[in-house]
């Protein structure tokens, strides 16, 4: 009980659950069959850390990787260092958006704790209904012509060079 107790409700607990949830962690998979229908960003609103709305038109034609996460969530937590790596080679050709409803504070301090740069974003409107979840993390792909190629709702492994081999497959025009 008390050992239930520590995983459960202690930061030693968070610790282990993050952990656990890198170990079985797996490289996400691209779509079997890509869906047609394209995200409409028209009525999404979102801001970044420093209070101003994001333009969805500058993404127009560019490709799109949306995680929804939480400071609180060790599934979030265990995936974190995987999109830092690959944010840091891939950010001048992929849009990067992590969007939380956690407090500013809160994420900043989250940010600087574990070093990271990843760009965060914080809702104003509720996503678009092709990007609803009951659960985070919730991750999607979405390619130059606004189609779900990706969906992953569990920690991820985003890092991976078969990940990899799509997203550049991807940036050059070729469905892998």
């Amino acid at each position: 009980m008390v050992v239930m107790g520590v995983v459960l409700f202690t930061p030693l607990g968070t610790e282990v659950k993050v952990l656990f949830n890198r170990l079985i962690a797996f490289s996400p998979d691209l779509e079997e069959k890509i869906d047609e229908e394209q995200v409409d960003f028209s009525s999404w609103q979102l801001k970044n850390e420093k209070g101003e709305a994001v333009a969805f038109s500058e993404f127009k034609g560019k490709l799109i990787l949306i995680n929804f996460w939480a400071t609180w969530c060790p599934p979030c937590i265990a995936e974190k260092p995987s999109f830092q790596k690959l944010y840091d080679d891939y950010k001048d050709r992929v849009v990067f958006l992590f969007v939380t409803s956690d407090p500013l504070d809160k994420v900043v301090a989250y940010k600087q704790k574990h070093h990271y740069n990843l760009p965060m974003y914080f809702p104003l409107s509720p996503a678009p209904k092709l990007l609803e979840s009951s659960s985070i993390p919730a991750s999607f792909l979405i390619d130059q012509q606004g189609r779900i190629v990706l969906k992953k709702f569990s920690a991820g492994d985003w890092n991976s060079a078969g990940f990899r081999r799509d997203l550049d497959k991807l940036l050059v025009g070729v469905t892998p």
